[in-house]
């Protein structure tokens, strides 16, 4: 989702910017903020998910030995995270639309996409979508700031209270308790980069409920224009991120990236350093999973049944 912001959102915006006119018109005005939202949708529920499943890990009688969660559960649980997300942002949609204002000194039309219903909906829809036009700046602080943040710190503390009582003695210097460590500072590191960039927007829905009356039109296009900023600045760094503290992720996606390059051809220095990569990336653990011990092969029967 934070490839659609920036490939999809992103020149929008631009082009906005240094034209005055908005690309596809009345769509992208409906369209961008829905997608906006929705990103901030899936980045909360997806760090609650990873936040639980951190926490599953420390509470599991048998972490080491816990088996790799099928893909049919994973896909189940991305498409709740995605649907519901997209389900939430569905009033940005109604809320939005293009308007047009002439500059008094040049006098250029600009267009630009005003939160404003519009007065063709139904009157029981027009009605919801006031209510959440209302609402609205405390929906976003309370669903898309507050609840990661402390869904996250809430798990996190659980978590290391747990390990340090019932696991120390058992994860201290091995191995598993250096990957569950190394996972939850991966945890911690998104939160954190989502926290420095949802504050200013939060910061500037508040100071603009209260003080709109009293702001120009420019300066409220100028706050606007950093919320943004700060969200697409999200989009880019999140993924590197992930990327980067991700050992597993990372070499798979630079596989990707040299078998791309080379053509995928057969070599032999490919495959060998395809073959420790793998032996890498399966000695490691995974951000999603934690891999199951290496059960030793059963003996065999000597003799013979008589």
């Amino acid at each position: 989702w934070d490839f659609l912001i920036l490939f999809f959102c992103l020149p929008v915006v631009i082009f906005n910017e240094i034209t005055k006119k908005r690309l596809l018109g009345d769509m992208s005005c409906r369209i961008v903020p829905f997608m906006e939202v929705s990103s901030l949708g899936v980045t909360t529920f997806s760090l609650c998910a990873l936040g639980i499943d951190r926490f599953h890990a420390a509470t599991s009688p048998q972490a080491s030995t816990r088996p790799i969660e099928q893909c049919q559960s994973i896909i189940a649980k991305l498409a709740v995270i995605w649907v519901g997300s997209m389900t939430l942002s569905v009033p940005e949609i109604l809320l939005w639309q293009l308007a047009q204002d002439t500059s008094p000194v040049s006098g250029v039309v600009t267009e630009y996409c005003a939160m404003k219903p519009s007065s063709n909906l139904p009157e029981s829809i027009y009605s919801l979508v006031l209510t959440y036009q209302n609402a609205r700046m405390w929906w976003y602080f309370g669903c898309y700031f507050c609840l990661p943040i402390l869904f996250t710190v809430s798990c996190q503390l659980v978590t290391r209270r747990i390990r340090g009582t019932e696991k120390k003695s058992e994860c201290r210097g091995s191995k598993h308790g250096q990957c569950e460590g190394h996972l939850n500072c991966t945890i911690i590191a998104l939160t954190v980069i989502y926290g420095l960039c949802a504050t200013p927007e939060n910061v500037c829905n508040i100071v603009v409920a209260y003080m709109s009356p009293d702001m120009s039109k420019q300066t409220l296009d100028l706050l606007n224009l950093i919320n943004q900023f700060f969200l697409f600045f999200k989009c880019s760094v999140t993924p590197v991120l992930l990327l980067c503290l991700c050992r597993p992720l990372g070499q798979a996606f630079m596989d990707c990236c040299c078998c791309c390059c080379e053509g995928c051809g057969p070599d032999t220095t490919s495959s060998e350093s395809s073959a420790d990569s793998k032996l890498k990336t399966e000695m490691s653990s995974s951000i999603f999973f934690d891999k199951p011990r290496e059960t030793p092969p059963p003996l065999l029967a000597l003799g013979t049944p008589c």
